[in-house]
């Protein structure tokens, strides 16, 4: 482990995630964090939440101890699933998060839940942001009527248009990152 970030509110206040030193891992630090979690407000309480490319799990996490009924990891490193386990996973009341070790746009295909808020934050370096978008918008009854999709990426992969079903509600740059939260336009 090469470090930890904190869990800024809710039931988890004050813990540490351990952070697995893993190419491309970017743990969303708190300032985003704090960010999404005030564009979304009492939302996240009794949510389904999807964290895709989970990382550190520092989103799904934070979902969790602000009142999310369901959280839902997906993560296909083996390092980082293996950090989440025996750390934040063993936390009294993590029972609503379920880690589940797979490639995150395979996952998102074959999956049949519904989710009120999806969290995608894939290496910046990679592709699999618009692999992920491009699931979504073939896989929109995964999404609540209701449902967000919040995005995480460097200024230079934002796509060129968002998928149909998803319009812009909020976007924030951040230092290397822009924030962008989406939501179901049917």
């Amino acid at each position: 482990m090469t470090g930890k970030i904190r869990i800024i509110a809710g039931q988890w206040r004050g813990r540490k995630i351990s952070v697995a030193d893993r190419p491309g891992l970017r743990p969303t630090g708190d300032r985003a964090r704090e960010t999404l979690f005030n564009w979304i407000g009492p939302r996240i309480v009794g949510a389904r939440v999807l964290d895709l490319f989970a990382g550190s799990g520092a989103l799904g996490l934070e979902a969790a101890s602000r009142g999310a009924s369901r959280v839902v990891l997906v993560e296909r490193d083996a390092a980082a699933v293996r950090a989440l386990r025996e750390g934040a996973l063993t936390w009294p009341g993590a029972e609503a998060v379920n880690l589940v070790e797979a490639d995150a746009p395979t996952w998102l295909m074959e999956q049949r839940d519904v989710f009120d808020l999806v969290l995608v934050d894939p290496p910046f370096e990679s592709a699999l942001l618009s692999v992920a978008l491009a699931v979504l918008s073939d896989r929109p009854d995964c999404l609540s009527e209701n449902a967000l999709v919040y995005v995480e990426s460097s200024p230079d992969q934002l796509p060129a248009c968002w998928p149909n079903a998803l319009d812009v509600f909020r976007q924030k740059r951040l230092g290397q990152a822009v924030l962008t939260l989406l939501k179901r336009t049917l």
